[in-house]
């Protein structure tokens, strides 16, 4: 389905104005409690793969940010590439749960400033997506949050590359979500994908930009 002909239009529309209330109807209005239970994840792409015996999933949190305005935009991460794990990939700033944390929200916030310096007092969390289980054995929560003008961006040079904006139409069209497989633990995966000026999101992150896209009929 085409974005224009959707329900999206009044979502765009709503966020070009600053206004929020679309979004929010769509989301989840509170944070599971712990120890949380995974609605999506790698596996649902990968059936076959899903391992046979329950796992102690390790509890995550991201936040997708979202830029209101003329054009609304969301901000993505792309990892340096010096780093041994996921080295180059884009993501959602975000990471694992630490103990002083006192909750998943605090967890996306805090590695949001850590990563992109983005202040937590600029970011109005708006609901929540479905939680999401990746192969690589955590359970992350995506908090969605809408960013108010005047937050500044300094990406943390040990593990940030670069930080980017995708527009949000872009990423609720249909006609520019990918199907892509590849090699991994000797099996072809499969997953999502989006192509945009040279940047690739794929994996985790692309799945629940999905995951956001259907709430909007797409």
């Amino acid at each position: 389905m085409n974005i224009h002909d959707s329900q999206t239009v009044p979502l765009i529309r709503d966020l070009a104005h600053g206004q929020t209330q679309t979004l929010r109807a769509a989301l989840q209005k509170t944070a599971p409690a712990l120890p949380l239970t995974p609605a999506r994840g790698d596996f649902d792409l990968n059936p076959t793969m899903r391992p046979a015996e329950p796992r102690a999933l390790r509890p995550a949190a991201v936040l997708m940010p979202i830029i209101a305005g003329t054009t609304p935009r969301v901000l993505f991460t792309e990892r340096s590439r010096h780093l041994t794990n996921h080295a180059g990939q884009v993501s959602f700033p975000g990471g694992k749960a630490e103990a002083a944390d006192i909750s998943l929200v605090q967890t996306a916030l805090r590695e949001t400033h850590e990563e992109t310096g983005i202040d937590p007092a600029f970011v109005t969390v708006e609901g929540f997506l479905d939680t999401y289980e990746t192969g690589s054995g955590y359970v992350i929560l995506p908090v969605v949050g809408v960013l108010r003008d005047g937050f500044a961006l300094r990406p943390g040079a040990a593990e940030v590359e670069r930080i980017f904006e995708v527009p949000l139409a872009f990423l609720l069209d249909t006609a520019n979500r990918v199907h892509g497989q590849a090699e991994w633990q000797g099996q072809q995966r499969s997953y999502y994908e989006y192509h945009y000026a040279g940047h690739r999101i794929w994996g985790a992150t692309a799945a629940m930009v999905v995951n956001f896209a259907e709430r909007f009929g797409q």
